[in-house]
């Protein structure tokens, strides 16, 4: 495998004014220079550390990579205990960090080798620069280079440029010891201990994966009464039985007071919200309390641009208060997902040059939540329906009714759907959690996306045996035509009706 680590020097050099500059090549400033590229559009696209971004390297492809890694050796731990226990198994942290960087370089090979390919094909007007990106003026891009400076003429610009892992004044962040998701590859070997700071997503998940290889003794501290405290219960609840079942403990309603590096490991101490104080050790510290845009040393400041007080950049669907100047991913202040900055990227360049006259809708952004199991969704949940104070029928059927996961003896988790709760039943959302979660929930992110009901993917023939088949009962289920009713099987199949003052017992018809 060839890869593409010199982008800078093979770059044309052209004297001209350029219809896009874009600054950022993560997730949304390729995807945008690509678009912008199918438009027959001139591109100049600056990035001052790596294409890809964060994304690629401290972000779902890395840790995405350790996820499945991590999955597979507690898999293949289990089955050596079932079947061979009298055989060893065991990896080491070097072994795996270098499957996770042969992901990356897949990765960076399609997105590197493309952008070359490009730079040398006749017709295509790109030129990929690395360096310091500065606007000085509405139209005008100072980019540094080494010691070289050079002015660009632009006549629209966007500014992609990312996020970075929030840090704390109080906690001496070194990324060997203390570390952030930035510096996770740093650790030598599986620590023997491990405290994360934050039970968000990506706290979560870091837990989940050092658990799963066996090695490391995991704590999480949190503030909240419940880990990823946005979501239903039902779904946390199933979580956090696993994290507890994988030795995991979490220190619910705790604070972090205090944090220092001792003799080459952490002491903390948290107290928790009756008062009880306590003190501990650990080998390694993760902090995960969220991320912050990358505003800083753009210019931003000296030519208008407004920035919230949360530090994103004001926009209205991606078009800041300068009308030639555009946002897309995680500076926004919309969600900071892959899949939604790529989405943003293209958008704003069809909005750019009149291709799209609607906004961006998030309504039907599916995510992925890698732990365990694994949890997908789409749309709202209940607790945002409770919120908006939207009646909705509800429709749940766990895994252990789904012949394919009976099937692969992995029946831990459970489907459920939101509908409006009237006669067309539109869907409003949907929570998968366990195995095939990603995989079971875009069908339903399309009926979303086209306002529609249920009835499409009740009589669809779905493939048997398969996890999908638990969809289509639940679309049975709120049309009264289950092939296995709800009332006998209380616990397994749920199906209610639910407003702000709560919901019904079990209906088995609701037409």
């Amino acid at each position: 495998m060839r890869f593409f680590c010199n982008l800078q020097t093979i770059t044309r050099q052209e004297t001209m004014k350029y219809d896009v500059c874009i600054i950022g090549a993560g997730p949304a400033g390729y995807a945008a220079a690509m678009r912008a590229l199918d438009l027959n559009k001139s591109v100049i696209l600056i990035e001052k550390e790596k294409v890809g971004g964060a994304g690629l390297y401290n972000g779902a492809i890395s840790s995405k990579t350790f996820w499945e890694l991590s999955k597979d050796i507690q898999t293949a731990r289990r089955r050596l205990a079932q079947y061979s226990p009298d055989q060893h198994f065991s990896v080491t942290y070097q072994q795996v960090l270098g499957q996770v960087r042969g992901g990356i370089a897949n990765r960076r090979f399609h997105l590197e080798g493309q952008i070359e390919g490009l730079l040398k094909q006749e017709g295509i007007r790109l030129r990929y620069l690395k360096g310091y990106a500065r606007i000085t003026d509405a139209h005008t891009v100072e980019v540094q280079t080494g010691t070289d400076k050079e002015l660009i003429e632009v006549e629209n610009i966007i500014i992609a440029t990312g996020s970075s892992p929030r840090k704390l004044p109080n906690i001496p962040i070194d990324e060997k010891i203390i570390v952030t998701s930035d510096g996770v590859e740093n650790f030598e070997n599986f620590p023997k201990s491990l405290v994360i700071l934050g039970a968000g997503v990506i706290g979560c998940e870091w837990a989940t994966i050092f658990s799963n290889f066996g090695y490391t003794a995991v704590n999480i501290i949190d503030k909240a009464d419940r880990i990823l405290s946005f979501e239903d219960d039902d779904v946390t609840d199933v979580v956090e039985a696993n994290m507890r079942k994988q030795g995991i403990t979490v220190h619910k309603k705790s604070n972090l007071l205090s944090m220092k590096i001792a003799d080459g490991e952490v002491e903390y101490i948290i107290e928790y919200t009756d008062g009880r104080k306590e003190m501990h050790r650990v080998e390694k510290v993760l902090v995960s309390v969220g991320r912050v845009p990358n505003t800083k040393n753009l210019g931003l400041e000296e030519v208008g641009v407004t920035l919230l007080p949360n530090g994103h950049i004001y926009n209205n669907d991606g078009q800041t208060n300068i009308p030639n100047i555009y946002v897309a991913g995680d500076i926004s202040s919309d969600v900071a997902l892959v899949n939604v900055a790529e989405l943003e990227g293209r958008h704003v360049i069809e909005r750019m040059y009149g291709l799209s006259n609607e906004d961006l809708t998030y309504n039907h952004v599916s995510t992925i939540m890698f732990v365990q199991p694994e949890v997908a969704g789409v749309g709202m949940n209940e607790k945002r329906a409770l919120k908006e104070k939207i009646p909705y029928k509800v429709v749940k059927i766990r895994y252990d009714m789904i012949p394919r996961a009976i099937a692969m003896r992995n029946n831990d988790g459970f489907f459920k759907i939101l509908v409006t709760n009237d006669n067309e039943m539109k869907i409003l959302g949907m929570r998968a959690v366990g195995v095939h979660a990603s995989s079971a929930i875009q069908a339903v992110a399309l009926l979303i996306s086209m306002d529609k009901g249920v009835e499409e993917l009740a009589d669809m023939i779905h493939p048997h045996p398969s996890i999908i088949e638990g969809i289509q009962e639940c679309m049975r289920m709120l049309l009264g035509k289950s092939v296995l009713k709800p009332q006998f099987f209380k616990g397994m199949l749920m199906c209610k009706s639910c407003d702000e003052n709560g919901c019904t017992n079990d209906i088995v018809y609701l037409k």
